[in-house]
């Protein structure tokens, strides 16, 4: 199905008022005003968000218990293990968590559980590890177990203390433990969207409030929470969680954290991945840049690796771990491409499944820490929710991971299915499951089928909402630079996105990149050419050039620094043979 591309109104008298009272570019204002912001008032208000208005971290439900106890423990000089997840979110707030505890002098170590060999969250082996270990430590859970119901009951029968600090779907049975989160029944925090780095920042600063007089963390401890914040919006935008409110302003001061005190272990990867002297890092540079290389070791089986490289004070040591982490990435896309080629492979041999509402796809081939990313390629290839299982030939028990499309609830979708999985876990959008071999097929079948009874994809699911249509002309370079202003830009922010009609080719299409799979174009429009580059678009040269004349072009303007020089240049996004109306 075609993208329609949906048009913001605008309304002339709020653009010119922006403007004028701001001093902003009319292209901005017509952002702003596109966006929702009706005056100036508004509009500044967002422009700018400041770390005060961050919310109180008391405010977080059982966050004044959960860091009067860690406090306790700290005090009585008790062991405290961080139980975190392998991806970034777990990791980042494993790390984060782990800097807090060693500054107030606690006694704390970390456990990740292997992904492939243990999977997602607390399992009982760990907690009966942990437990014979030492009955006496504490531990404390980061962006999981808020589904461990059994884990938890095992914790209490043992007699250790669990505290669970988590972000993810809530069942309808909550663990016997003290839970930390931003949507727990009757919860009144005024904003749910957090991810589990950020409710860990949270009890990091209630930990140190405790540590100071009780409302301000003393000068050490408040530079640390400086520097964690930069931890936090790298753990913010890599879980897609929605970049507004408390995320807005978590990740726009972690930009510039991760430039002004970042770890050694951070200097390192942000040099080996070729950040390491930009003044000025934005959301993408973490999406695409950070983000994988720390998801790499997770995947791969070795989060480990990623928190002692976040956490180590050894500056050698963190250079090797960030080039070790820079080759898994490689191992990783190389990977990827393989199980992608295989998935489209899959669903050829099987010309049923290209019109089912959704897709489970099974392979005894693919490794389990890489199908989420895959999963999520194929559903924005086929338009349709995907579920990738690795069904590994030496267990009969499969590890799945599944991405949605189009606002279906997947959590909602797995839990009515449930009876054919052994567990699952997640959110709306992103989820994991583990499923008996014999119950793949069975699964599909019903999967489809509640897919197809509750959700219908429709035109508007895949609109594209264009902010203005505007000249060439209009995108001068102080014109873009002004737009990042209204980032960091992520989900429910994104970069704002523009249209221009009867652009002509300045130059025939070019395939550019790695395998020729990037699109290169040069477009004219009214004598001014601007460069433009489609990721993984190379089949559209072909298309652009048989149609040879006018075409309208949908795309994100970028300032592209290169060999000192700034110009701007073209994401492109989507394109249409005729111009717009």
């Amino acid at each position: 199905m075609p993208k329609p591309w949906r048009f913001a109104p605008h309304d002339t008298a709020v653009v010119r008022d922006i403007s004028r009272e701001l001093r902003l570019p009319p292209l901005v204002a017509q952002v702003l005003a596109a966006r929702g912001y009706g005056n100036g008032a508004s509009a500044a208000a967002f422009l700018q968000s400041r770390l005060m208005d961050l919310h109180e971290p008391d405010l977080l439900p059982n966050l004044p218990a959960a860091a009067d106890r860690v406090v306790a423990a700290i005090r009585d000089n008790r062991r405290i293990t961080i139980y975190g997840d392998y991806d970034v979110d777990g990791v980042a707030a494993t790390s984060l968590l782990w800097h807090c505890l060693r500054l107030a002098g606690g006694n704390v170590d970390y456990y990740i559980p292997h992904r492939l060999e243990e999977g997602y969250g607390l399992n009982c082996d760990a907690i009966r590890q942990l437990h014979e270990e030492d009955p006496r430590r504490l531990v404390v859970t980061v962006d999981c177990g808020i589904g461990s119901v059994r884990e938890a009951a095992l914790a209490r029968e043992l007699g250790l203390e669990l505290i669970i600090t988590d972000h993810h779907e809530l069942s309808h049975e909550l663990p016997d433990a003290l839970c930390v989160h931003p949507r727990l029944p009757k919860s009144a925090y005024p904003f749910g969207q957090l991810c589990g780095a950020g409710v860990a920042f949270k009890l990091a600063w209630g930990i140190c409030q405790r540590l100071g007089d009780g409302k301000k963390a003393s000068p050490r401890m408040r530079d640390f929470l400086l520097g964690a914040v930069g931890l936090t919006a790298i753990a913010t935008v890599a879980d897609c969680v929605p970049l507004v409110d408390e995320n807005r302003v978590l990740v726009k001061f972690g930009l510039s954290s991760l430039v002004e005190r970042s770890t050694p272990g951070l200097k390192a990867l942000m040099k080996i991945s070729g950040l390491g002297d930009k003044p000025q890092l934005t959301a993408d540079d973490i999406g695409f840049t950070l983000g994988p290389r720390i998801n790499a070791a997770g995947r791969l089986g070795q989060a480990r690796l990623a928190v002692e490289l976040l956490t180590t004070d050894n500056a050698e040591r963190a250079i090797a771990l960030a080039k070790y982490l820079d080759e898994l990435n490689g191992n990783r896309q190389t990977v990827e491409r393989r199980i992608l080629k295989q998935a489209k492979e899959l669903i050829s041999e099987h010309p049923m499944w290209k019109d089912a509402p959704a897709l489970v796809l099974a392979h005894p081939d693919w490794h389990a820490g890489v199908i989420g990313i895959v999963a999520s390629r194929v559903a924005e290839h086929f338009q349709k929710p995907a579920i990738l299982i690795s069904q590994t030939r030496q267990d009969d028990v499969g590890q799945g991971s599944g991405r949605t499309f189009a606002r279906f609830d997947l959590h909602a979708g797995l839990s009515a299915c449930a009876h054919h999985l052994k567990s699952f876990g997640g959110h709306q959008a992103a989820a994991g499951l583990k499923i008996e071999a014999g119950q793949v097929d069975a699964f599909r079948e019903e999967f489809c089928e509640h897919v197809r009874s509750v959700h219908e994809l429709v035109a508007s699911d895949l609109e594209l909402s264009i902010d203005a249509e505007v000249r060439f002309a209009d995108l001068t370079r102080q014109a873009v630079t002004m737009l990042d202003k209204l980032g960091p830009f992520g989900r429910e922010n994104p970069r704002p996105l523009f249209a221009t009609s009867r652009c002509e080719l300045a130059e025939p299409p070019r395939k550019v990149g790695e395998g020729e799979r990037h699109l290169s174009l040069k477009l004219k429009h009214y004598g001014t050419v601007m460069k433009s580059i489609c990721f993984g678009a190379a089949d559209w040269a072909e298309e652009i050039t048989a149609v040879g004349g006018p075409i309208s072009v949908c795309f994100a303007p970028m300032i592209n620094h290169f060999n000192g020089y700034e110009s701007v240049d073209l994401r492109l996004v989507d394109w249409r043979a005729e111009a717009i109306p």
